[in-house]
Formats: structure tokens, sequence, C-alpha cells
């Protein structure tokens, strides 16, 4: 896993460009500081503390897609929102969400393999040709392309729709485990903006956005769970679960001010603690080691 994760890092920079002292997936962004505060009702699903009663501290960073820090914030539709809480034991966990449901590639192979493919990407999108070709030769991939192609960007990093794509498992004080998805959905409400009106933002718009409105105080989000049920696939991050399924406000966040600080976190998806586990998904799994490498040779650079 080591050496594919290599690869893909190699790939992305190939594509992308490199840009030195930069994360290598969503490169661009701001971080903040905030206080979680759990409703406890997810405390028979899970034995994980931050999601019994009570606060926890936490950092979070909000950023575009693209490996590439220069591209306009249109040409990156899809944003990220990555937690971290931290715990009373010292311990930190993570929840990595972004504005799509799904991602592109089941495996770690096939994203190693597209990013060998895709050229035109580094221009801000792919060619529409190459868009028939990936759907042709990835046909799992092809929920997530059509998503690409009409998704809208939120008109804010406070209005998105943060999704966490795997699924995990919650574990009780018993053993169960039960599979879950997390969605944070923003308190002000899910806002998007037309392609026209992206088209005409300057660089930086959802930077200094969220600036303003975390002066004029907390911007919040709801933390949902999704539940999932026999069936279920929690290995597939192309598919998504129905949308009949059972959801659960387990907790809220407030994020309060900028904490520069946390510019140096690793968000990595698999950090997790007792009560949580990861499933059984690879592409999950392959992201410890595709973090860390990029990490290593972000520290590395400066």
């Amino acid at each position: 896993m080591d050496e594919l994760a290599e690869t893909a890092i190699n790939r992305i920079e190939k594509v992308f460009g490199l840009y030195p002292g930069y994360r290598r997936a969503h490169a661009r962004g701001k971080s903040y500081r905030a206080i979680f505060t759990a409703t406890g009702s997810a405390n028979q699903l899970t034995t994980a503390p931050h999601f019994q009663q009570g606060e926890s501290s936490a950092f979070v960073r909000f950023s575009h897609f693209s490996p590439d820090p220069t591209w306009a914030d249109a040409m990156s539709p899809v944003k990220g929102m990555a937690v971290q809480f931290r715990l009373p034991n010292g311990e930190a966990t993570n929840i990595v969400g972004v504005t799509s449901p799904i991602f592109f590639a089941k495996t770690p192979e096939i994203f190693t393999e597209m990013l060998g493919v895709v050229k035109s990407f580094k221009k801000g999108k792919p060619s529409l040709k190459e868009l028939a070709g990936l759907l042709a030769d990835y046909p799992e991939s092809g929920a997530m392309i059509d998503n690409i192609r009409k998704m809208q960007a939120p008109a804010s990093f406070a209005t998105g729709q943060y999704h966490s794509i795997h699924a995990f498992y919650f574990i009780n004080q018993e053993g169960q485990r039960q599979p879950v998805k997390y969605l944070w959905e923003p308190e002000e409400g899910v806002e998007t903006l037309s392609p026209l009106d992206a088209v005409a933002l300057p660089v930086g718009f959802f930077e200094a956005d969220i600036e303003d409105r975390i002066a004029k105080g907390p911007v919040n989000f709801r933390l949902d769970i999704i539940l999932g049920e026999p069936g279920d696939p929690t290995d597939d991050p192309t598919k998504e679960w129905p949308e009949n399924r059972k959801k659960i406000t387990i907790g809220y966040l407030a994020i309060t001010e900028e904490a520069p600080e946390a510019d140096q976190i690793v968000f990595d998806p698999t950090l997790m603690t007792k009560g949580i586990e990861c499933s059984e998904d690879r592409i999950l799994n392959f992201r410890h080691d595709a973090y860390r490498i990029s990490h290593q040779r972000r520290i590395a650079e400066t």
C-alpha cells in the first residue's frame, strides 16, 4: 500500500503541478477553532467519548479540493471541511467531509490508474472526451463524474453540506457494530451558486467570506449520522446509501475563531478513537498512507 500511495502522490504532482509547502490535495484552505457539543443521542451506539453528552474542543479546516492552490474558487466546486476533535485523554480523532456524497474510484488501484489517464485536469476541468473515455473504462466512476458535471459550489464554506463519503462502524459497550456515515449540515441552510455566479468570484472569496462571518459570531453546523442497514455497501465510496435511511443528530459544532496553528494538522480520516472503527473501504484505508506521504513531503519542503 505504501508503494501504491507513493505512486498516487507522484501522479498528483505530475498532473496538477508541484507546490512546495502545500498539501497534495485540498491545498488552499483556512483553519479555525471550534466547540463541539454532543447531544448524547449516540451513546447507545458508540462509546466514543466526544459523542457522549457534553463539550469537546475541535479544529476545523475549510478547503478547496484542488492540489493547485492557484486555481480560481469556481474551478474547485468540491469544498472540504475537516474536523479534528481533541479528547480529554489527549487523543484526537477526525471527520473529513466534502460537498460531494460519493468518490470517483472504488479501489486505490483504480484511483491511481485514473490519475495516470487524466491529463487536462491541470487546466481546471477534464475535457468531455476524457470524461467519456473514463466512463467507458471505469463505469463505477460514472456517478461521480456525472455529479461533478452538474455540481454547484456552495455559496460559502458556511453553507455547504459536507459528507464523509466513507462508512464507519460505531461500537457500543456490548461490542455491537452499527455502520454509519457522517453528514455536516449548515445551520444557516444549504446555499449554492449558479455556474455564472461562481465564475465571477475572485480568488480567495470563500476565505474572506468565512472570516467575515466568524467576525460577527460563530458559524454553526449540525452533525448527523446516517444509519446503514443490511445490504448497504460499506466498502464502496462510489455508491450512496438509499435516501430513506434513518438520520440521528448527534451534536452541534460552533466555529469561533481563526487557528493558524491548525494548518499543520494532518486530518487523516482513519484516525479513530475507541468506539469507532474504519470500514472495509479500501480507499478509506489507503488515505492513511497517502496523507502520511503528503505530510512528510510538505514538512521537508518547509
